[in-house]
């Protein structure tokens, strides 16, 4: 059974260095909610500058 593992915390703590690591020792899939967003969405900068911080929060 595969389990979740979900890494928070603020930017540049290493979330996704070590989300990356785990995902190899554990064989199951790194996901970056950042990433994800930026190919549906565009960058997060813009989503910031165009409509919010609290846009953003809510996604």
């Amino acid at each position: 059974m595969v389990k979740n593992i979900v890494l928070t915390g603020f930017m540049g703590t290493g979330k996704s260095s070590v989300g990356k690591e785990l995902s190899t020792i554990r064989n199951i899939p790194f996901i970056d909610t950042d990433e994800e967003i930026t190919k549906k969405f565009g960058p997060i900068s813009e989503l910031f500058e165009n409509h919010g911080e609290e846009y953003f929060s809510e996604m």
